[in-house]
Parts: C-alpha cells; sequence; structure tokens
C-alpha cells in the first residue's frame, strides 16, 4: 500500500497532471476518450504497468462521473427518467469485463481497440443525422433483450479497458435506443458512474490501484467535468458539436492505437 501512496513528479510533471486531468476532464463529459490520454501519462510520466495505470485511471473516471452526473441532472433531470433498464445490464457486465481486465495482454489490447475506433469511426460518418435527432423515446421502448445485451456487451468493455467506452454508450444510446445525442450524452454519464463504481472496486481488491496518481489525476478530471457540463448545457447547437468532437476523437484514436 505504501508504494501505491507515493508520488513522485517534479513541477513540470505536476503541470502535466494539472492541464490533462482537466482537459480529459472536458472531454470524457462532451464525448469519450479521455482515457487514451491519461493512460500514456500513467504508463510513460509516471512508470505504472499497463494493468496498474488501466485500473488507478477508474479513480479520475469515478470523481469525473461523479460531479458531472450531478450538475447534469441539476440541469436536466428528466434525461434519466427509465435508465434503470440500461444500467442493470452496464453494471453487469462491468464486473465480469474487470475481473478479465486483472491480467491484460497490452498488444492484443490495443490493437482490438483501435480496430473498435476504425468501426466506430465509419458508423459515425454513415448517415450522420441519425446522431443529430432531437425526438425522445420513451422509456417503454428501451425496454427489450436487444438494448440488455448491448448495454451488457458495452459494460464488459467499460470494465476491461474504459478507454473510448463513451463512444460505444452513445453509438448505443442513439442507435439502439433511439435518444437524441444530447440526452445521450446525458445517460452516458450517469452509466459510466454506475458501471465504474463496482470495478474500481474490484482493482481494488486485487491491488491493482496506485491511489496517489489516481486521486491527483482524478481531482483534475473532476474540475474539468464540472466546467465541461457547464459548457455543454450552455452551448447553441450541442448536437452537432458533440458529433464533431466525437469524428476528431475517434479518428485520432483509431490512428494512436495502430500507430
Amino acid at each position: 500500500m505504501e508504494n501505491f501512496l507515493h508520488i513522485d513528479l517534479n513541477i513540470w510533471q505536476f503541470l502535466v497532471f494539472v492541464v490533462v486531468g482537466t482537459l480529459t476532464g472536458i472531454i470524457n463529459t462532451i464525448a469519450g476518450s479521455g482515457s487514451l490520454i491519461t493512460l500514456p501519462v500513467f504508463i510513460f510520466m509516471c512508470d505504472l504497468s499497463p494493468s496498474i495505470a488501466n485500473a488507478s485511471n477508474r479513480i479520475g473516471v469515478f470523481l469525473q462521473s461523479v460531479v458531472a452526473t450531478g450538475k447534469y441532472a441539476q440541469s436536466k433531470p428528466e434525461v434519466f427518467k427509465g435508465s434503470l433498464w440500461l444500467i442493470i445490464p452496464s453494471v453487469l457486465g462491468a464486473i465480469l469485463g474487470s475481473k478479465i481486465a486483472v491480467d491484460i495482454d497490452e498488444k492484443t489490447m490495443s490493437y482490438t481497440i483501435g480496430g473498435l475506433m476504425v468501426f466506430m469511426l465509419i458508423i459515425l460518418l454513415f448517415k450522420p443525422e441519425r446522431w443529430l435527432i432531437e425526438d425522445k423515446l420513451t422509456k417503454a421502448q428501451n425496454k427489450n433483450i436487444g438494448t440488455f445485451i448491448t448495454f451488457f456487451l458495452i459494460g464488459i468493455y467499460g470494465g476491461f479497458l474504459q478507454a473510448g467506452v463513451g463512444f460505444f454508450l452513445l453509438a448505443g444510446l442513439v442507435l439502439i435506443s433511439k435518444y437524441s445525442l444530447t440526452q445521450s450524452n446525458g445517460l452516458k454519464l450517469a452509466l459510466v458512474l454506475a458501471f465504474t463504481a463496482p470495478a474500481l472496486a474490484l482493482f481494488m481488491y486485487y491491488g491493482k490501484v496506485h491511489y496517489g496518481y489516481g486521486l491527483l489525476m482524478g481531482i483534475f478530471q473532476a474540475f474539468g467535468a464540472w466546467l465541461g457540463v457547464k459548457y455543454i448545457v450552455k452551448i447553441p447547437n450541442a448536437n452537432l458539436w458533440i458529433y464533431r468532437l466525437l469524428i476528431v476523437i475517434v479518428a485520432a484514436s483509431a490512428i494512436k492505437f495502430f500507430v
């Protein structure tokens, strides 16, 4: 435990934590894939193993999700109505995924996620009008086996890696559950919070979490999440801007994993 509390950063490295944490908190709140920035910092700057970095990253994800979901619920509480049918399979899947992540093959994981990002980019570019729908579906239309299986599988991925899970959640919410992108973004925050909690608990149980670096990054991610939600609630044409940001980050993520 003592080694997992020790922080060894100079002033410039601390500033990297401030910038990266705040930026990823904003990115994860607006779209997703901020973990593609924090993971390299944990691995290359903090010298953590991939499995420890993957687990420690969940502290920041959890903290920013608490802040973002709470603030989003204050401004648009109606978005979360009927979300239990989505949360339950996601949590069950995350428990399974986090157990798999205890022993990760880093190379296989990188190529797998890179392939998934390419797939997501194709989905985003194909019939973009699907992502700009403003009509809201009643919660009863979410209660089907297809939705349950979809979010169970997404939960497995979220528990396993986390990086990029926001894209898959948005895809499921928009293309399967037919929510608008703005509403899907709010539900995404709640779902990430719900399945990150048990995943983090499991990683802690197996002694995979570096609490010092994880908490330090998490503080700035929580601040970034607060900024992100405050900005996204007020921005005009939020659907369009989120869609554009999704394309940029997904494309960059796919290139990063393969290169």
